[in-house]
C-alpha cells in the first residue's frame, strides 16, 4: 500500500525550510550589527532608480514614487528574464553559465566584500589590509568553485548559497521602507504570473529545460533527496546513501539503458522494460545452431529458456527464467509498465525541492525589514513567511510543477507585519505599561 504524500513531506520541508530560516536569522543580526540603515539619497540602484525617497516628503509623494520604482524595476527583471530565455533557446548555455558565475563571484566580492569591511569597522577588529584581502580573496573564489564546480560536497554548495542569500538581501533591506514594500508585492505578484502564466518567462524557461532533460543554468537552492520506496513526490535531504538506495540507483540505471534500446529499436512499449525474448532466442539458435527454419522459430529448448533473461520489477534484478511460457513476454511487460510508472515517482523524488535564490532574498528582506521596528514584528513575520512556505511545499507535492514560492509568503508576511505593527504592537504595549500583562 502507498503512503501518503503527507505522511512523508515532513523531513522535505524542514529540508527547505532549515536553510530559509538560518538565512532570514544571519540578516537579522545583520541588520541589529549594520551602521547604515538605509541608502542615501544619491545612492541610484535598479530599486529605487525612479523616486529616491526622502523623509520630509509626503505620505502621497513615497507612495507614487514607490509604485514607480517598483513597477520599473518589475520591468527590468522581465526583460532580462525574457532575454534569458532567448539566449537558453538558441543555446547559448556556455555564455549563461560564464554570466552566472560572473555573477556569483561579483556578489561575493563586491557586496560581500563591503558588508566585510563594514563590520570590520564596525567591531574594530584588528585586520590589515593584506590579510582582508587574502581572505576575502579565498572565500570568493571558494564559493564560485563549490557552487558550479563537481564533485563538491553538498553541504558546501549548500552553505554557499545561502550566503549569497544573505548578502544580497542585507542590501536589499538597505532600500527605503515604502519602496521596499511595494517592491515585494510587486515582485511576488510578478512571480505569480512568470510561472503560471502560459507565457510567462520563468515558465518558459522550465518548460524548454523539462523538454531538454537539462539542468537551468541558475543559482538555486538545491535540498538534495535519497532515494525512498515510499512513494513519495519530494526529495529528501541527503544525509549518506546506504547500500539499499544505492542498489536502488543502479537498477534505475539499468532501467534507462534497456528503456533507450528499445526506444532506437523503436520497439518499446508505453516504457515498459523489458529484454524481449524473440531477440534472445534468434541470438541462441544462430550461435549455436546456424539458420533456424520458419517451423522452428515458435519453439523453445531448454537451452534457450534457461538463457532467457527477464527484468523483475519487484525484487529490483534481472534473473534467469528456468521455464518460458506465452505468459512470460506478458508479464515481463506488466511488470516493465509498473516500473515505468514507479520509474516517473521516484524521478520526481530524484529532482528534490528546488528554491531560488531570490526566494531567500526577498524572505529574508521581509524579515530584515521588520527587524527595524521590533522583535516582535519580525517573529510574526518568520511565522508568516513559514506557514506560507509550508503551504506551498504541499501544493507542489498534489500539484507536481514548478510553482511560484514567493506569493503566499510575501502575502502573509506582508499581512502580519501590518496587522502586528498596527494592532497587536500597540495592546501589547498598552498592557504591559499598564501592568495588565507581564
Amino acid at each position: 500500500m502507498e503512503s501518503s504524500v503527507l505522511e512523508s513531506i515532513g523531513v522535505e520541508i524542514i529540508g527547505v525550510m532549515s536553510p530559509v530560516s538560518i538565512c532570514m536569522f544571519l540578516v537579522v543580526l545583520l541588520v541589529y550589527s549594520s551602521s547604515t540603515t538605509t541608502v542615501s539619497a544619491t545612492f541610484r540602484t535598479a530599486a529605487n532608480l525612479v523616486y529616491a525617497e526622502n523623509p520630509s516628503d509626503t505620505t502621497a509623494q513615497k507612495l507614487e514614487g514607490a509604485l514607480l520604482n517598483a513597477v520599473v524595476f518589475v520591468v527590468l527583471i522581465a526583460i532580462v528574464t525574457f532575454l534569458l530565455v532567448l539566449l537558453y533557446y538558441y543555446n547559448c548555455t556556455a555564455f549563461l553559465r560564464h554570466y552566472i558565475r560572473f555573477s556569483a563571484f561579483f556578489v561575493l566580492a563586491s557586496m560581500g566584500g563591503s558588508i566585510f569591511l563594514s563590520l570590520i569597522q564596525r567591531y574594530s577588529i584588528p585586520l590589515d589590509s593584506p590579510t582582508c584581502f587574502l581572505l576575502l580573496f579565498n572565500f570568493t573564489v571558494v564559493g564560485v568553485l563549490s557552487i558550479f564546480a563537481a564533485g563538491v560536497p553538498i553541504l558546501v554548495r549548500q552553505s554557499y548559497m545561502v550566503c549569497l542569500g544573505i548578502i544580497v538581501a542585507a542590501w536589499f533591506t538597505q532600500l527605503p521602507e515604502w519602496t521596499t514594500w511595494t517592491l515585494l508585492v510587486a515582485l511576488a505578484v510578478y512571480d505569480l504570473v512568470a510561472v503560471l502564466a502560459p507565457g510567462g518567462p520563468l515558465k518558459l524557461l522550465v518548460e524548454l529545460a523539462s523538454s531538454r532533460n537539462e539542468e537551468l543554468p541558475a543559482l538555486v537552492y538545491e535540498a538534495r533527496p535519497t532515494v525512498t520506496g515510499g512513494g513519495s513526490t519530494l526529495g529528501n535531504l541527503v544525509t549518506g546513501v546506504s547500500e539499499s538506495e544505492s542498489s536502488s540507483i543502479e537498477l534505475q540505471a539499468v532501467s534507462s539503458v534497456v528503456r533507450n534500446e528499445n526506444e532506437n529499436e523503436n520497439e518499446s512499449d508505453s516504457g515498459a522494460v523489458v529484454v524481449r525474448v524473440e531477440d534472445l532466442q534468434d541470438e541462441e539458435r544462430h550461435r549455436r545452431r546456424g539458420d533456424v527454419d520458419d517451423d522452428e522459430e515458435g519453439e523453445r529448448s531448454p537451452l534457450v529458456g534457461n538463457s532467457a533473461m527477464r527484468f523483475d520489477g519487484r525484487q529490483g534484478e534481472i534473473v534467469g527464467d528456468e521455464e518460458m511460457s506465452p505468459l512470460v513476454e506478458m508479464t515481463d511487460m506488466e511488470n516493465g509498465r509498473e516500473m515505468g510508472r514507479r520509474d516517473d515517482d521516484e524521478e520526481i523524488s530524484e529532482r528534490g525541492i528546488k528554491l531560488g535564490l531570490g526566494d531567500f532574498v526577498f524572505y529574508s528582506v521581509l524579515v530584515g525589514r521588520a527587524a527595524m521596528y521590533d522583535l516582535m514584528t519580525v517573529y510574526a513575520c518568520y511565522l508568516a513567511i513559514i506557514s506560507g512556505l509550508g503551504c506551498t511545499l504541499i501544493l507542489l507535492s498534489v500539484c507536481r510543477q514548478a510553482l511560484p514560492a514567493l506569493p503566499i509568503s510575501i502575502a502573509l508576511g506582508v499581512l502580519f507585519y501590518f496587522l502586528t505593527r498596527l494592532l497587536m504592537e500597540p495592546f501589547i504595549v498598552g498592557t504591559a505599561t499598564n501592568l495588565m500583562m507581564f
